[in-house]
């Protein structure tokens, strides 16, 4: 074996060792939510865990179902403020704008990502959560106000990734349909947005899993009640708010169900992603 084949399967070595780590790490986490959180589950059994509507740990009343609303409710709120804004945004930066503005919004759109979520939160406790109580009524912290917040924190992640998929489909399609006699937007609308689905939807499908993962933002103006919300106006609490307002002075039992309320977030974002996965293995085929 000379010296570059004897490097070559050292560095080989060492970068499958790195991976392995990192999967060695997933696999760890993973393992230690499950074990202290199912327990929990089972001895209180999952249908009333996941079902129940009373969230009292004092009295050993365990129900996530307000928190599970609670997070699909403000999801569902945030994809309609943010994918159709996202969408739009991807659609004019890849057939309508000049390759010298798209240069110049891409990143500039991409530095919201960058933003850390709890100037977000602050944004909406000074503007748009004054703004929900003085026109529309209620005390403003509500699944409303999370919602906004959160359709504009997901633009980043659905307007990068749909711009890939726009950019993905061959010339071909664009040039065939002009050809013929289409105009732009007929284009766009009948062929490219068909032609690109798998691709929007797999943005769409990471965009739910960032805004049903958010904490900070959500917990400064969403609320924080444990209760089923009523309408978009009533406070709410989410699943990631239920664990970060609680688990400080948590313990027993308590402590528990909070790992098992991160035991349902991680499965529901590991659908999620699964999901999303399956829809941009679609788009390669």
């Amino acid at each position: 074996m000379t010296r570059l084949e004897r490097n070559d399967r050292i560095i080989r070595l060492a970068l499958l060792l790195v991976a392995f780590s990192a999967v060695s790490i997933l696999i760890v986490i993973t393992a230690f939510i499950f074990s202290e959180g199912t327990p929990i589950m089972f001895r209180h059994g999952p249908g009333r865990f996941l079902l129940g509507l009373d969230w009292y740990p004092s009295e050993k009343l365990f129900g996530l179902l307000p928190m599970i609303v609670g997070s699909f409710s403000v999801t569902a709120g945030a994809l309609l403020v943010g994918v159709p804004t996202s969408l739009a945004c991807a659609v004019v930066l890849t057939q309508f704008a000049s390759k010298r503005t798209a240069r110049v919004l891409k990143p500039v759109i991409e530095l919201l990502a960058g933003i850390p979520s709890v100037v977000y939160g602050f944004i909406g406790i000074v503007v748009i959560v004054p703004f929900i109580r003085d026109n529309l009524g209620g005390p403003g912290l509500s699944v409303l106000a999370a919602a906004i917040v959160l359709g504009i924190m997901i633009l980043p992640t659905v307007i990068s990734i749909s711009v890939d998929a726009f950019q993905a489909l061959p010339p071909s399609y664009r040039e065939g349909s002009i050809a013929l006699g289409a105009t732009v937007w007929q284009t766009v609308r009948m062929v490219l947005l068909p032609a690109a689905r798998s691709g929007i939807v797999a943005a769409v499908i990471l965009g739910m899993g960032r805004a049903i993962g958010e904490t900070m933002a959500v917990i400064m103006i969403a609320g924080n009640a444990a209760a089923v919300p009523t309408s978009p106006l009533a406070p709410v609490r989410t699943l990631t708010s239920n664990i970060a307002l609680e688990m400080g002075y948590a313990s027993g039992e308590h402590r528990e169900a909070l790992f098992a309320t991160g035991v349902i977030l991680f499965v529901i974002i590991m659908i999620l992603n699964t999901l999303a996965n399956r829809a941009s293995a679609r788009r390669k085929v």
